[in-house]
């Protein structure tokens, strides 16, 4: 099963002018939302080309732990990061690798075919940029791969419940494994 995630992405840019200034259009974020073990991340859908279903992997020797292997999707050869060897996240949960999707990466973004495999992929979603908490971050990590939290507000059994979203800035992180491999 494959799941395009955008054909025809709008360009973002800036808006009308107000008194001379320009404002930006850019209000909310759309993100693909996942897990790995049990913690719940995010990136940007723009970052996105489609999310497929566990396919074979064929290991590659020689190559740092994170680099899963290869597959052959579509006819093409597609690099497959594990985000959680990655990330260092451990393996608290039992999810079985056949149970577990790849997040197929825009190779516009790349440069080269790229998927991350991740435990499996919840929704896509749109949320404001006021939902984003980019202040703990700051205060708690040097990590420059997190873009922020996003606060998820959901209704479980008549309670409001606030999810934290930990939203990752891919494209930093697929740059920091291209200069240590």
């Amino acid at each position: 099963m494959t799941e395009s995630m955008h054909e025809d992405q709008p360009e973002l840019g800036e808006g009308p002018t107000r008194g001379g200034l320009q404002t930006s259009i850019v209000e909310s974020v759309q993100v693909v939302e996942f897990l790995l073990g049990r913690e719940h991340f995010a990136i940007d859908l723009f970052d996105v080309r489609e999310v497929v279903e566990y396919t074979t992997i064929t290991k590659l020797p020689n190559t740092p732990s994170y680099i899963k292997g290869i597959i052959d999707l579509r006819g093409e050869i597609t690099t497959i990061i594990d985000l959680k060897q990655q990330m260092n996240i451990p393996e608290e949960t039992e999810v079985q690798e056949e149970d577990c999707r790849v997040i197929v990466l825009d190779d516009r973004i790349t440069k080269s075919k790229i998927g991350i495999m991740v435990d499996d992929v919840s929704s896509v979603s749109t949320f404001s940029l006021a939902q984003v908490d980019r202040t703990a971050i700051a205060e708690t990590s040097a990590d420059t791969h997190i873009l922020g939290i996003i606060k998820k507000q959901t209704r479980i059994k008549e309670r409001d419940i606030t999810e934290l979203i930990i939203w990752i800035d891919i494209r930093h992180l697929l740059e920091t494994i291209n200069h240590t491999v």
